[in-house]
């Protein structure tokens, strides 16, 4: 991936091509799209995510441009043996995308007068922010051992924050802080890993078709459609999927926050 920039009549996609991904939460959603679109491109692929996920159906899908290494992000010993495997597996790692994440919904106090849940609130924080740190800290310092390219970058981190760490609703009090913590993160991260040529970027997506939506019926999903100023429709893994892309072939984009939303305003 680290090769020098390619110039205006080298072939599009170079850069994605021949590189490694660790991608939590890849087994489905914006990650599962980000895995896919990565490996069509000449990528390869380590997906993490739970043991009880699709991970293996996908890998097995992708053939060698994939490998499933089943890991809670939440705990620190199965993300240090993830990492080491997937380090071990492709021989490097060049992009790390935390795309891992639950979105419990609960209210401070409820109408029926009941406490917002401590466990929730604290499991929510250590799966989307302390999860994503762990995995990205052991990421870079596999990261920061590749060759640099002629601008003297060495890998790139994507984390994955939400619209609800901007505009927050009623009941997102924890996946708000949590996606915001991600957010608040972006710049810091930058500037601490410009040291070895690793660039951060971070999402925060609208609202998108994953399975989160499965359930909704046609009448509400017209009423999120509509919510989207342009273009009409909800987002989907391979807009995520194409944005990891490009990402990957800018070198200039670092330390910012991208709203992949379509203009939406929750």
């Amino acid at each position: 991936m680290f090769a020098s920039p390619a110039g205006d009549d080298e072939e599009d996609g170079v850069l994605v091509d021949g590189s490694v991904a660790v991608i939590t939460g890849g087994a489905s959603g914006l990650g599962a799209g980000a895995a896919r679109h990565l490996a069509e491109r000449g990528g390869r692929v380590a997906i993490f995510d739970l043991p009880t996920s699709d991970g293996a159906a996908l890998a097995a899908e992708l053939g060698d441009a994939g490998a499933f290494f089943p890991v809670d992000v939440a705990d620190s010993d199965q993300v240090e043996a993830a990492v080491d495997g997937a380090a071990s597996t492709f021989g490097r790692i060049d992009v790390c995308v935390n795309a891992a994440g639950i979105s419990p919904a609960a209210r401070v106090l409820s109408r029926k007068g009941e406490l917002h849940p401590m466990d929730v609130f604290r499991r929510t924080v250590e799966v989307n922010l302390l999860g994503s740190f762990d995995v990205l800290r052991r990421a870079v310092a596999v990261m920061a051992r590749n060759e640099p390219s002629a601008e003297g970058e060495r890998g790139l981190i994507v984390n994955v924050s939400s619209a609800a760490a901007l505009e927050g609703q009623a009941g997102q009090a924890a996946y708000s802080a949590s996606k915001g913590g991600l957010v608040a993160l972006t710049l810091p991260l930058a500037r601490d890993l410009a040291l070895w040529g690793i660039r951060v970027m971070t999402v925060c997506p609208g609202i998108m078709d994953t399975a989160m939506l499965a359930g909704v019926d046609e009448k509400r999903r017209a009423a999120l459609v509509d919510l989207h100023v342009f273009p009409k429709r909800l987002g989907t893994p391979r807009d995520f999927a194409q944005l990891v892309a490009s990402f990957m072939e800018n070198t200039l984009l670092n330390g910012d926050v991208v709203r992949l939303d379509a203009a939406t305003r929750l």
